[in-house]
């Protein structure tokens, strides 16, 4: 059986095993004796042991399970959860994500045996119980078992065509050994664990005979044992070691085979029988390789698919690739769409055609609701990125020696898939920077007056068409100050410009690139490689940073992002003889001003619009683009926003409101950044999407 098949449902299930792990053990730091807790931690490392002994990866099986034994001590009341063990248990998790992610390089666990964690894990019991560790525990039993059970194997009858394979055996001095392999009562896959026990025998011999048979195996028609006759050159000992290192396996009895001594002598009527069954079963006994047939893998899907339910509930994992095809074919009928659409309003047909309307109609509710359930499933909760960062600040706070809390809200809010494996480290960056930077130390808080515990929030929402993400902290703010000095010292502003900037300008400094206010490098920050790449990785998504701050109470950073980036609500505008698209969610307002109410500020064109100074960009210039309108009165002006700032984008034409869809131009033309994708017209023309946030 080829169980690289299963390379990505495991991957997929660890994930959220490690995850569950992380979550359980955070709350077990502050609820040592809640049960609920630990007994779902024990369910995670044991179904994880499982997993990873059934992909064949030892030394994962071998650490989960030793984390599942201080579970079980623990389960039983005979330890109690000691930080120590939190912090041991954390260490342990590391190791595994470590293994999967090397999992997920090379499809192989690697070297690591992790030993330090697995002697400390053994400590931890030993000292916690009172006992020589597990193993020591273990032995006992099974030389109590030993008698109960031996036996089992010595009841396999012989038939007469069946001796003949006796003799060869001696022939050749193979060790004639009876198994009995007991599992454990909580094992869910019985199939797949005697499959592993069978697949570690061929390795070392051949299986002559199984009781029952091996179809009745694969079919899990049998208890919590099974026995066999096996051939082999090896020792029981190492066949016994053997079994006794596959998963959920309690125990394995071997010993010599001997055949019984009227073997050779049976009645007629029993030798008729045994002729008579010698047609069926010779595929099934001969040899364990029948394991390897196909029903076998039939079972083991069924069987780890039924385990795997609770685990992913009512959600159904599609590969992106696709979801980026059905995406495209979406796009491509909204295209259709606007063709049609433009035909019925051409000046070519003028009569008034019902049908043709009506399927105009029908068309253009057909797309939208297919737009509507393709946005649907692309939509993924933030949940998925932001659940690793409780566990991310805990480690901060023993880093830093800051005590510190981190409070999320919104983790229901989705976001486009693609945004949303984009957006973990942005995010990551942030938090660090407030519990670095943001937050005062401990004395330094209770000097204040403050909570000696600093806060950290995470919060997400909807607003329209966009997402927004802040990341708060109530600790010390920006000391504008400092900034301004930094940036001078680094030759970032001349002394004239810092007199005449504004504090959101200083503020704005943070994100270029190279710039760190920290006065010395460490592992958590100071090389200036951090709020510049964020606001990179922002507007690479399309979407926008902004950063408020109050000295003393705290600072605020706040991501503005699109809710997807295939399909958008955008204006259409004409320059000259070309059109451009500008994205809906980034217009304010459009304006008519007239040429005489346009002033200058340091030679830069502005408009006063309502009380608030607007600076105007002239769209034909900056795209070389030849405006049609000679000498106007008027100007039509389109409104754009960008966190605080806003601008006035000047243009010829206005056509109209339309869904679009976003085409990458791709490497094959360099871009400028002003363009962030083009799209088809119904008429089939190419129109420009600018990217607003590059002009404010």
């Amino acid at each position: 059986m080829d169980v690289s098949q299963y390379l990505e449902i495991f991957i997929d299930e660890t994930k959220e095993h490690l995850q569950t792990l992380s979550d359980q053990l955070m709350i077990l730091e502050q609820e040592p004796e809640n049960m609920d807790t630990i007994n779902e931690i024990f369910r995670a490392a044991h179904s994880l042991k499982g997993m990873a002994g059934t992909m064949g990866y030892k030394r994962m099986q071998r650490l989960t399970h030793d984390m599942e034994n201080v579970f079980q001590e623990i389960r039983s009341g005979n330890m109690k959860v000691q930080p120590e063990l939190v912090d041991v248990l954390f260490r342990g998790l590391d190791a595994l994500e470590g293994y999967l992610a090397n999992i997920l390089e090379s499809a192989d666990e690697g070297t690591e045996e992790n030993q330090d964690i697995i002697n400390t894990l053994n400590e931890i019991v030993e000292k916690g119980t009172g006992k020589a560790g597990q193993a020591a525990q273990e032995t006992p039993k099974q030389e109590e078992a030993a008698p109960a059970g031996g036996a089992l194997y010595e009841s396999i009858t012989i038939s007469d065509y069946e001796i003949n394979t006796f003799e060869k055996a001696k022939e050749q001095n193979l060790n004639i050994l009876g198994i009995t392999v007991y599992l454990e009562e909580s094992c869910l896959l019985k199939a797949a664990r005697a499959f592993l026990v069978f697949k570690a025998l061929e390795e070392l011999g051949e299986v002559m005979k199984a009781v029952p048979d091996v179809q009745d195996i694969e079919d899990e028609k049998f208890d919590m044992n099974f026995s066999l006759v096996y051939f082999t050159k090896e020792s029981p000992e190492k066949i016994k070691a053997a079994i006794e290192n596959v998963s959920e396996i309690k125990e394995a009895v071997v010993g010599e085979f001997k055949l019984p001594e009227n073997g050779a002598e049976k009645t007629e009527e029993k030798a008729a029988q045994e002729e008579e069954k010698k047609e069926e079963k010779p595929a099934k006994q001969a040899s364990a390789t029948a394991v390897k047939s196909e029903p076998k893998k039939d079972t083991a899907k069924k069987t780890e698919k039924k385990n795997a339910k609770p685990a992913v509930g009512r959600t159904v994992r599609v590969d992106i690739e696709k979801l980026d095809v059905l995406m495209n074919l979406v796009s491509e009928l909204i295209i259709a769409k606007n063709g049609l659409v433009s035909i019925s309003s051409s000046a070519q047909n003028t009569r008034n055609d019902n049908s043709f309307n009506e399927q105009i109609e029908y068309l253009e509710s057909v797309t939208t609701n297919l737009h509507e359930s393709v946005m649907k499933v692309r939509m993924v909760p933030i949940e998925s990125v932001v659940n690793r960062f409780p566990r991310m600040i805990r480690d901060l706070s023993k880093k830093l020696d800051k005590k510190m809390e981190l409070h999320m809200s919104g983790e229901d809010t989705e976001l486009d898939r693609t945004v949303i494996d984009e957006i973990g480290d942005p995010l990551q960056h942030l938090l660090r920077n407030s519990a670095d930077h943001g937050l005062e130390s401990n004395e330094e808080r209770l000097a204040l007056g403050k909570s000696e515990v600093g806060n950290i929030w995470l919060n997400a929402y909807q607003d329209g068409n966009n997402v927004n993400i802040e990341v708060r902290d109530d600790g010390a703010g920006i000391n504008i100050e400092k900034v301004k000095n930094k940036a001078l010292e680094k030759g970032t502003i001349t002394p004239e410009q810092a007199e005449v900037m504004t504090d959101k300008e200083i503020i704005d400094l943070l994100f270029q690139p190279s710039f760190s206010t920290a006065e010395k490098i460490t592992d958590v920050s100071g090389r200036g490689v951090g709020l510049d790449v964020v606001k990179t990785k922002i507007e690479g998504l399309g979407g926008n940073i902004e950063c408020r701050s109050v000295v003393g109470e705290g600072s605020s950073f706040i991501i503005h992002l699109p809710l997807t980036l295939a399909i958008i609500q955008a204006l259409m505008v004409e320059l000259g003889n070309e059109k451009y698209a500008i994205p809906l969610g980034s217009i304010q307002t459009i304006e008519d001003v007239a040429v005489s109410d346009i002033k200058y500020v340091q030679t830069k064109e502005v408009i006063n619009l309502r009380g608030t100074v607007i600076p105007l960009i002239r769209l034909d210039q900056i795209l070389d683009v030849e405006s049609s309108l000679e000498d106007p009165e008027s100007l039509t002006v389109v409104i754009v926003k960008k966190g605080d700032k806003q601008a006035g984008l000047v243009v010829d034409n206005l056509i109209g409101q339309q869904e679009v869809v976003i085409k990458s131009i791709g490497s094959y033309i360099n871009c400028s950044k002003i363009i962030s994708g083009a799209t088809i017209l119904g008429d089939g023309e190419i129109a420009l999407i600018l990217e607003v946030n590059t002009l404010v």
